[in-house]
């Protein structure tokens, strides 16, 4: 239904009706002009003085002339008349459409397929029915470059031919873009491959929603939800043997090296070592060391005293310990019942978390945050926020030109608080003792996002790991601090497994 307001006289013209409602300037005075064929003077010129206005105004509108019947109608009939006011549904289309126009700067209007926005370095491989974007930088393709054989012969002895490839895990939000001011230079220290790619929800990798639905002759088997850390954790593994290699450094950046140390406990004889950048891993609190043979600092008087003290109360305390053998039981079947109703609350509980998040209200409160907080985000993560150029804007927020990033933003968020997978194995705090590689963790002095205390605590956490502090320096010292990055991990892989001058002249005797 198809309707001409004139707003400053109140005019609505309905078309497909040819029927007029006009609301006077009083408040309960509202009329309706029906069949309406040609002139306007003839029937309603005397009813209000603006009609008049209206014709000496509008006298090439259509459908303005002889008016043979005028109704006087009730407010709240002229309220619910499609004639006078569109339908709530048109209203509510025209907000969405509004709103979707732009997304942290960036036209929401026409998104595109993944791969009509890519770099003309791109590549893409499938794995597991995902299209993978990806870049490599092989450092031997490019060793006639003269710039980087310069840069190259800068760098300390050991670390220019460590023979192992690199793997770089982008954080959350982030992508391979994050990583281009450093390939090319990490690639001349190992002397080796390195690979950078988009892992699902970000970047340029594909985004697919079909393992929601599972076909029925897919043997009862559930596929593996792309969006969780289990996916990408083999993915990372795809790509060791992408590389054609037995072994691979993983470089993780904050949420990255979740991915990086999962993908070590998964496969520790494919990883040669282990770089974690600003680790958005929680470091596990250190309990304090206490003197084994006094933890309590009592002297041998107390000591003696509290033997004498056990000698009288013993019948008591023989009491006490069978009602508390009793009371043991008690508590141990109470316990038991309360985890059965505690396990069915917390499975009620992610179901409703999954429906919730997987709505459109998830996708709208996901697209409002990222539109509300993005750009802000991008440039907190930062020393110094005023580097944050239009440059690297365009390089964080291309991916929202992408099909479905929304959703696939969504996704990822239910997989992280949903993750069933990760109930079945201890906690990765408790697991960081086990880790046996070259370990090394940089930081930024003034990281606001992960503080430099947790990586301070990780090194800790995990034996015979390295900490560097960077200084002046956000939660991005591989693109704030390039050199100074490159050249702590140059000096890493050199004592991890460079081999010296002196060291290669004693083998050599």
């Amino acid at each position: 239904m198809s309707s001409i307001t004139f707003s400053k006289m109140g005019l609505a013209v309905n078309s497909d009706f040819f029927k007029f409602t006009y609301r006077f300037g009083r408040p309960n005075h509202i009329y309706q002009i029906h069949n309406c064929e040609s002139g306007i003077r003839s029937g309603c010129a005397s009813w209000h003085p603006n009609l008049n206005k209206l014709y000496k105004k509008k006298r090439t509108a259509p459908c303005i002339a002889s008016i043979s019947k005028i109704k006087r109608i009730a407010p709240h009939a002229a309220a619910s008349s499609s004639s006078f006011s569109p339908a709530p549904e048109q209203l509510l289309d025209a907000t969405t459409k509004q709103k979707k126009k732009r997304i942290a700067g960036i036209d929401q209007d026409e998104l595109l397929d993944p791969k009509l926005l890519a770099d003309p370095d791109s590549c893409f491989c499938e794995f597991e029915g995902v299209h993978i974007h990806h870049k490599v930088y092989d450092a031997e393709a490019q060793s006639h470059n003269s710039l980087q054989s310069q840069a190259i012969s800068q760098l300390p002895q050991g670390t220019k031919k460590i023979g192992f490839p690199m793997i770089l895990l982008h954080g959350f939000g982030a992508s391979v873009f994050s990583w281009n001011r450093v390939m090319k230079p990490l690639a001349e220290v190992t002397g080796s491959k390195v690979v950078a790619f988009d892992r699902p929800a970000f970047g340029l990798t594909s985004r697919v929603f079909p393992f929601q639905h599972p076909t029925p002759d897919a043997e009862n088997k559930k596929p593996l939800n792309p969006y969780c850390t289990a996916f990408s954790v083999l993915a990372t593994l795809y790509f060791v043997d992408f590389l054609a290699a037995e072994k691979a450094i993983l470089v993780g950046h904050s949420a990255g090296s979740i991915v990086a140390v999962n993908s070590y406990f998964e496969a520790p004889e494919r990883v040669a070592a282990l770089i974690l950048v600003a680790p958005a891993i929680l470091a596990p609190l250190l309990a304090q060391k206490v003197d084994k043979g006094n933890p309590l600092g009592r002297n041998d008087q107390t000591e003696t005293d509290a033997l004498n003290l056990i000698n009288i109360f013993k019948p008591f305390l023989k009491l006490y310990m069978v009602l508390s053998i009793f009371i043991k039981y008690i508590a141990q079947a109470i316990m038991q019942a309360a985890k059965g109703m505690a396990n069915m609350l917390h499975s009620l509980y992610k179901k409703v978390l999954s429906a919730t998040l997987r709505s459109a209200f998830g996708v709208m409160l996901v697209r409002m945050l990222i539109d509300k907080f993005g750009i802000a985000a991008i440039r907190s993560a930062w020393y110094n926020s005023k580097e944050v150029d239009g440059h690297i804007l365009d390089g964080y927020t291309k991916p929202l030109r992408a099909k479905g990033w929304d959703r696939a933003l969504v996704e990822f968020t239910a997989a992280i608080l949903i993750d069933n997978e990760s109930e079945a194995k201890p906690p990765l705090t408790k697991r960081l003792h086990e880790i046996s590689c070259p370990v090394l963790i940089v930081t930024g002095d003034t990281d606001r996002i992960v503080p430099a205390w947790n990586a301070e605590r990780l090194s800790r956490a995990i034996p015979g790991s390295t900490l560097e502090v960077v200084k002046n320096c956000g939660h991005l010292p591989h693109e704030e601090k390039v050199e100074e990055f490159v050249s702590i991990v140059a000096r890493f892989l050199q004592s991890s497994f460079g081999c010296s001058e002196e060291m290669s002249m004693q083998a050599a005797i």
